[in-house]
């Protein structure tokens, strides 16, 4: 599975340019199987982003994850094995969200993201750059 982090999700439905090719591919391929997901945390980011007036989205929030689901992305639910995960991540910077979404791709998926902190991060992690 290809989950997507939060930045991702917004380049890809806005259709914005920072997506590398690369990256489009992948994550046109993993749509096109049924394998695509964000994590329930980014929902949560997305909502801040909108109250802080930093995104605009072109419908309210409640529709926008609808059809995300709808148009087949899958939201991976937060449990209590990723919070716990996500605290044991050695030598990871202390965004929560950011913990929560790698703890999540740990277990067993693909990250898509452009921030560099996660793509240089040491653990063992699947990622793919999302510029490239």
């Amino acid at each position: 599975m290809i989950l997507l982090d939060t930045h991702v999700v917004l380049w890809l439905r806005s259709g914005s340019r920072e997506l590398g090719s690369i990256a489009h591919r992948e994550i046109d391929l993993a749509w096109q199987s049924g394998e695509l997901a964000i994590s329930a945390i980014s929902i949560l980011e997305i909502a801040m982003l909108q109250s802080k007036k930093k995104i605009t989205l072109s419908e309210n929030l409640e529709h926008w994850r609808r059809t995300q689901i709808e148009q087949g992305i899958v939201e991976i639910p937060i449990d209590g094995e990723i919070g716990l995960r996500a605290v044991q991540l050695a030598n990871f910077h202390s965004d929560p969200a950011d913990r929560m979404i790698v703890a999540t791709a740990l277990a067993g998926h693909r990250l898509v993201t452009a921030d560099k902190r996660i793509l240089g991060w040491s653990g063992d992690l699947d990622s793919l750059a999302a510029f490239k």
